[in-house]
């Protein structure tokens, strides 16, 4: 068998096993799917009056476009965090491998390590997609049904985003969950993860309403441009919307600087190219780590 069919092999096994635990599978949308049930049940008035209040005073907008708004900003924050904390979780086949031995069976074969490294990489980051897809559905189909204002570009640059984001999420989990080799350090980094990135990347609450020095430091981690992206493809139709409908332009800049569609760093604006740079630029070095660690790995044994 030539080593690209084991290659194939080794990512479809591992994919396979992943989803053979229904329960893993579920996990890893229930964060995702907790976040959207609350927003429609609980926040979703409160992100309809933070969009409101940017409104002049005497000004009417449908409230298809108020509530397809707030759903379209909801969205780009769970999609642009569980990018990352999926790719965690899901990488869970990578450390049972570890802690079952099946990596030393493996590693015995006439397998090179190093397609062995790139196969759970390969796997967690199909996985991570199939679930973002499916996260992404859900999403689609309410906000359809409170509003609808993404044009086909748009959509196909949300997937696009996706996929950097999965990228980024899936080589930071393979370097970090490298150095892992228990179920318990799996639990902690992924509990961890999945509290903290949120915050951090401004998903969870504005970076607009952090103090200035605590803002620009955010603005230096490359998943606060994922996020941001995100905002930027989801927001677009929702933002001409309000422009048809009469709300000046100095009231939608000051609504795409204050829900993170708008970035500054040290006050200065950082262009929409420039985030995809700076996000597959952290892409790039993650990936030479991620080389470095596999080699050095094989090497020792």
């Amino acid at each position: 068998m030539s080593e690209c069919r084991k290659f194939i092999s080794l990512v479809s096994r591992n994919t396979k096993c992943y989803f053979k635990d229904k329960f893993t599978f579920f996990i890893s949308l229930l964060t995702p799917l907790i976040l959207l049930l609350l927003f429609v049940t609980f926040l979703r008035n409160v992100y309809i009056e933070s969009f409101t209040m940017a409104f002049p005073e005497g000004v009417s907008v449908d409230n298809t476009i108020i509530e397809g708004i707030a759903g379209a900003w909801l969205m780009s924050s769970i999609i642009g965090v569980s990018s990352v904390t999926v790719a965690f979780c899901s990488n869970t086949i990578m450390i049972m491998d570890k802690m079952e031995g099946h990596l030393n069976d493996f590693r015995v074969s006439p397998i090179k390590g190093t397609s062995i490294s790139l196969a759970y990489f390969v796997s967690n980051f199909f996985v991570t997609f199939l679930v973002m897809m499916t996260i992404m559905a859900v999403g689609h189909i309410y906000l359809a049904c409170v509003g609808w204002y993404i044009s086909v570009e748009d959509f196909f640059m949300i997937i696009v985003d996706i996929i950097c984001g999965i990228s980024f999420g899936t080589l930071f989990a393979g370097v970090v969950e490298s150095f892992i080799s228990n179920q318990g350090g799996l639990s902690a980094v992924s509990s961890l993860v999945t509290a903290l990135y949120g915050f951090i990347c401004g998903a969870y609450m504005p970076l607009a309403q952090f103090s200035e020095g605590l803002r620009n430091a955010l603005c230096m981690l490359p998943g606060t441009y994922g996020v941001s992206i995100l905002r930027n493809h989801y927001m677009n139709g929702y933002l001409d919307a309000l422009s048809d409908a009469g709300i000046p332009s100095q009231a939608i800049d000051g609504i795409m600087k204050s829900f993170d569609a708008k970035i500054y760093l040290f006050g200065t604006e950082i262009p929409l190219g420039a985030m995809y740079g700076i996000l597959m630029g952290a892409c790039a070095l993650l990936l030479v780590a991620y080389i470095a660690i596999v080699i050095i790995k094989n090497k020792r044994k």
